[in-house]
């Protein structure tokens, strides 16, 4: 323990004096193969150390030779015969491999006349040395020496095996002085790289580096790994890759970092060919011979790929062809990492490398922007050379960070243009943004639209940015396959190329700074005369052309929309109030008040400033596909509107039927929200074509007449207060897939005819609640996919269960449709003894929801496909048990909930918030009164004299029930596979056998004829305040870690200042730590949480078979 903490402890980063230091035995090299090398190196001018002195066997390491070590750069460990028969060679050996996983130290080993094999396992002159070492130990009568020097065997053995892993340069079969050259190249590369390499500042993206380093670090495959890093233009790809790299390349035999690779294609000829030369410079260290041409250059790269575990990243990449240039289609040395930046998602794999079959693991990672206070850091850092805003300049600086989005190039290029600017600067900025984006910023994002190769996916682009983001897709694209765009290969090229995503709910989902380069390539189609654009969507423009009676056959699609926006004016925000002033709360009420007259007045007044819009002046458009007139009213015939014309939303419509002169035989979606349409029309017409058919919001009373709408897909009649009745000849739907009909609370009874829909998948009927009968015929509709009856109700006088019993039959009866995945019964009164236990006949189920029923316990694991369990606000609900397949449970409030059994979770499954009484989830989570728990499980755990504390009472804190201090005897807690308790004392117990001052401790596993099983942690903290922290077991041998973020902590409460012990026990399972591992234990505390860690311990726990096979299995039953 000595000597490894004083190791470790002169482990600090110093400045660099030297480039290299030499590792070597003097009396196999020092004048023939060191004295040539040294000479080398200098005349490459690579400053390099070298020892004059031979210090005898046995004899510490020179401080001085320590510094030196720590001062270079670089080591070059020569390895030859009699090597390990120095104790100060070996002492070298183990410091400098300890610089090179602290502090990115570069070593090549060098096996001179010696096999790599002997060095691992230590056989041959390296065998007969260690064995001289141990004997010598054996033999020391001082028992502290003689433990002090067999810590040091253990670690000189790692060191051994470590420097083999690094794959060095063999001495043997090469002429000498070809040799060194070889040598000197190959350390001239990695110096160059290290200095060119100066590891980026970044911001933001931890939770990339980490996920990226974590995959770097992956040892588990014996094959090469790709990583694609997929993302918009500018959103920081280029800075995660190289922030990796030169954290990283060091890791590796060879390395290369090829920057804007796409770029450099276009604008200059043979760039691949020269492309080509500086990878093999890269990973040849140097040693580039005559080149031919590329097909040459791509089959030398392929040997050395083959041959060496390499690290490369190809950055920019917009052409499947470059990679096959560049890195081949053969395969790659096993453990090689392969990192490809693009934009686009699908491109990595149409290279030739996934053609051939080969064993390779593909891994894609989508980076994502920015959050508020990362992209205000940058703006900052940009605009104020700083990193917050200026005194006047907050709210400013918000606005900015607001239209960037995350962006991060879009925060640079900002912040410096408005470096050193005054207010009024700062204001007319923001103000010019939300008429133009900035040019610079535009300029770049571009290259995505530029690089979609047909019209059609630049069309669908721009329909998207000008009139569907945050539209639902599957309606986008039922409109827009119906105006000649191929939505199907479009969708998937803008979603690839980060122009698109989809959100949770299938809504588009674009970029603000996309969205604005999508409509100013509109705009710049005719900047001065918007009647000559494809698209108007702004109002002003819209109005302007319809008053002027400018509208031209080039005009796509159009939007004029007068409604104040409901959502904004209404309170439709999620922002919750519980923290805002009454003050604020009181001119929150009477701002909506306001704003509700100004929306009805404008609803019922509008027509005074809209006299003068006319139908006629749409006659004109003989392309306008697309339209939306909400809130507007027009005066004229509705004939004028065009025939061409594929989607309609008139929301707001002022009249009580739709005009039988509205053409309509090529509409294929229709809104009529929030309209004053009593009735559909007067006198029914054919529409073939129409597929969506909106009237939500709307007064209409009865709606039938289906078979004159032959093609209806989608009908949506939510909140039609009015709606008393939905006609039988619904049957006649066949293609109807969505049926809406929540909350039309006069609804007294559904078409029995639909249960003949055959391809309906979703039926909504929640909040229905004066349906005199529930829909038993369910059983017939085979597609059903998703039913919501929540806060759905019976209007019966005969019986107030009336909806339970026909549910309970229903489900009996599997009247439910087994095609069902999604079902909400939530807020329906569903008990225990009226509601059925069994869900068998619903396979293909994914998401319940029962929440708020008074069910007193619930047996789910017949769903074998459920992935979503949502039972929140069920008061009675003592018991649960479910499948390992869920992936999400919400619990909020289940204050009577004892157990849950869940097997093979994680505890982010679960949101527990208020949920008090759960005390035992199954395989993940228990917690008991020490003083109720059995002896025999303590004493398994290989805890001792714990009586003195099972009846003492403190504050706790569980972070998954509660969240104020409630006093409590000392609790054992079990949680994902590690047993818990703490208590008062002021010091941890005798028995831990290894103690540290602080809050870290490292060890060497020793020698057992028995097996680990356990690894007892005890450390006593004190505190200033409640804080968080957490545990963490790195096992450096394994290049392994375990992290454990404690749920159940003590704390002070008023005055007290008595200390807390915490002891942990961790299970020890598929030999996460052995014999001859080295291992340390830190408790990570977060800074200024007012923790602080006095003194630490551990204790390993051996799994004794002279007390039988199932010593395990006491401790196990508890858990």
């Amino acid at each position: 323990m000595v000597i490894l903490n004083q190791i470790q402890g002169s482990l600090s980063p110093s400045p660099t004096k030297y480039d290299v230091f030499l590792s070597f035995r003097g009396v196999d090299t020092r004048n023939s193969f060191i004295d040539h090398l040294h000479k080398a190196l200098l005349d490459a001018n690579i400053n390099t150390f070298l020892d004059e002195e031979e210090i005898q066997t046995g004899e510490d390491l020179k401080p001085e030779l320590e510094s030196a070590i720590k001062a270079s750069k670089a080591s070059i460990i020569v390895l030859s015969k009699n090597y390990a028969s120095s104790t100060w060679c070996l002492d070298e050996l183990v410091l400098i491999l300890e610089q090179r996983r602290n502090y990115k130290h570069i070593v090549i080993p060098i096996f001179y006349h010696v096999e790599p094999t002997d060095v691992r396992k230590q056989q041959s002159s390296f065998g007969d040395a260690m064995a001289k070492h141990k004997y010598k130990m054996e033999a020391e009568i001082d028992v502290h020496k003689r433990n002090q020097q067999a810590y040091k065997m253990e670690l000189w053995k790692q060191a051994l095996v470590e420097v083999v892993d690094l794959k060095g340069m063999d001495a043997n079969g090469c002429r000498e002085t070809v040799f060194i050259q070889e040598i000197v190249m190959n350390m001239s590369s990695k110096l160059d790289q290290r200095i060119r390499g100066k590891t980026p500042h970044i911001i933001g993206m931890r939770s990339s580096v980490n996920i990226i380093t974590s995959w770097l670090k992956d040892k588990s495959s014996d094959t090469a790994d790709i990583l694609t890093i997929w993302g918009m233009a500018g959103i920081g790809k280029t800075s995660l890759a190289r922030y990796v790299y030169e954290v990283h390349y060091n890791d590796f035999e060879r390395c290369s970092f090829i920057e804007d690779i796409g770029r450099r294609c276009t604008q200059q000829v043979n760039t691949l060919f020269d492309l080509q030369k500086h990878l093999l410079v890269d990973i040849q260290n140097g040693n580039l011979q005559k080149l031919h041409d590329v097909n040459w250059c791509t089959n030398k790269i392929e040997n050395v790929l083959l041959h060496k575990r390499t690290l490369i990243v190809l950055d920019g990449i917009d052409n499947f062809e470059q990679l096959d240039v560049l890195i081949g289609t053969k395969r790659f040395h096993p453990r090689s990492k392969i990192i490809i930046t693009t934009i686009d998602r699908s491109l990595t794999e149409k290279s030739g490398l996934f053609g051939k079959n080969m064993s390779l693991k593909h891994t894609k990672h989508l980076l994502e922007g920015l959050d508020e206070t990362e992209s205000l850091q940058i703006l900052c850092l940009h605009a104020f050379k700083c990193n917050d805003p200026k005194e006047g300049y907050q709210e400013l600086s918000r606005k900015v960070v607001k239209h960037c989005g995350g962006h991060p190039l879009a925060l640079k290029v900002m912040g410096s243009s408005l470096r050193n600017e005054d207010v009024v600067a700062w204001e007319d900025a923001i103000e010019f943004l939300e008429k133009e984006p900035n040019p610079d910023v535009q300029k770049f994002l571009q290259i995505s639209y530029d690089s979609l190769r047909s019209e059609n996916e630049k069309e669908l682009f721009k329909h998207i940015a000008c009139f569907f983001v945050g539209k639902d897709r599957e309606f986008t694209e039922t409109i827009l396959k119906e105006c000649g765009i191929k939505t199907t290969s479009g969708f998937s090229k803008l979603i690839d190329k980060c122009l698109v995503n989809v959100g949770a709910r299938n809504e588009l989902m674009m970029h603000q700074l996309l969205q604005d380069m999508g409509r100013d390539l509109v705009r710049h189609e005719s900047p001065k005369k918007p009647w000559k654009r494809s698209r108007l969507w702004h109002h002003d423009e819209s109005y302007d052309v319809l008053k002027q009676d400018k509208g031209t056959n080039k005009i796509q699609g159009l939007v004029l929309s007068k409604k104040v926006v409901e959502d904004d004016t209404l309170g439709g925000t999620n922002t919750s109030t519980k923290k805002i002033p009454q003050i604020h709360r009181l001119c929150n009420f009477f701002s909506k008040i306001w704003c509700l007259f100004v929306w009805v007045f404008l609803l019922c007044f509008s027509h005074h400033d809209k006299v003068d819009l006319r139908t006629i002046a749409l006659s004109k458009m003989d392309k306008l596909r697309l339209l939306q007139l909400n809130y507007v009213q027009f005066h004229g015939s509705y004939k004028h509107f065009p025939k061409g014309l594929r989607w309609l939303s008139m929301h707001g419509f002022p009249l009580s039927y739709i005009p039988f002169d509205l053409q309509m035989e090529n509409m294929v979606a229709l809104d009529m929200s929030y309209s004053n349409l009593q009735q559909l029309w007067k006198k029914p017409k054919l529409l073939p074509s129409l597929k969506i058919l909106n009237l939500s919001f709307s007064k209409i009373v009865r709606i039938g007449d289906f078979s004159w709408l032959p093609a209806l897909e989608r009908l949506i009649l939510t909140r039609c207060a009015s709606l008393v009745e939905v006609c039988e000849s619904i049957e006649l739907c066949n293609k109807l897939v969505l049926l809406d009909l929540s909350y039309c609370i006069k609804l007294k009874r559904l078409p029995r005819s639909t249960r003949k829909l055959k391809n309906i998948r979703i039926l909504l009927i929640c909040g229905c609640t004066n349906l005199c009968e529930y829909p038993c015929h369910m059983k017939d509709m085979k597609s059903l996919e998703v039913l919501n009856a929540r806060e759905f109700s019976i209007n019966s006088q005969s019986s107030p269960y009336a909806i339970v019993d026909v549910i309970q039959k229903s489900l009996k009866g599997f009247s439910l449709s087994n095609s069902l995945v999604r079902l909400s019964l939530k807020n329906n009164n569903l008990s225990n003894e009226l509601f059925p236990m069994d869900f068998s006949s619903l396979t293909k189920l994914k998401v319940l929801n029962l929440s708020w029923s008074p069910l007193t316990s619930l047996n789910v694991r017949n769903l074998s496909r459920l992935e979503v369990l949502c039972l929140e606000g069920c008061h009675y609900l003592k018991y649960v048990s479910c499948i390992s397949m869920i992936a999400y449970m919400n619990i909020h409030n289940c204050n009577s909930l004892e157990k849950l059994e869940y097997e093979s979770v994680t505890k982010q499954n679960i949101s527990f918030l208020s949920s008090v009484s759960v005390v035992e989830i199954e395989s993940m989570r228990k917690v008991q009164p020490l003083a109720q728990v059995n002896e025999d499980i303590i004493c398994n755990l290989g805890w001792k004299d714990l009586v003195h504390v099972k009846n003492q009472k403190v504050h706790i804190i569980d972070g998954i029930r509660w969240d104020t201090p409630q006093k409590l005897q000392v609790q054992m807690l079990y949680e994902l596979g590690i047993f818990s308790i703490l208590f008062k004392q002021r010091e941890i117990p005798e028995w831990f056998s290894q103690r540290s001052k602080g809050s870290s401790i490292t060890f060497i596993v020793p020698s057992s004829p028995y097996s680990l099983r356990g690894l007892n942690v005890g450390y006593v903290y004190t505190y200033s305040q409640y804080g968080e922290w957490v545990d963490l077991i790195r096992n450096k041998t394994k290049n392994l870690h375990q992290k454990y973020r404690p749920n159940l902590q003590v704390v002070r409460v008023d005055d007290d200042e008595e200390s807390i012990v915490c002891i942990r026990h961790w299970v020890i399972a598929n030999n996460e730590i052995e014999e001859g591992d080295e291992v340390t234990v830190d408790i990570a505390l977060s800074k200024g949480n007012g923790v602080m860690v006095t003194e630490c311990g551990i204790n390993l726990v051996y799994d004794n078979k002279d007390d039988g096979d199932n010593s395990l299995a006491v401790y196990q039953s508890w858990k």
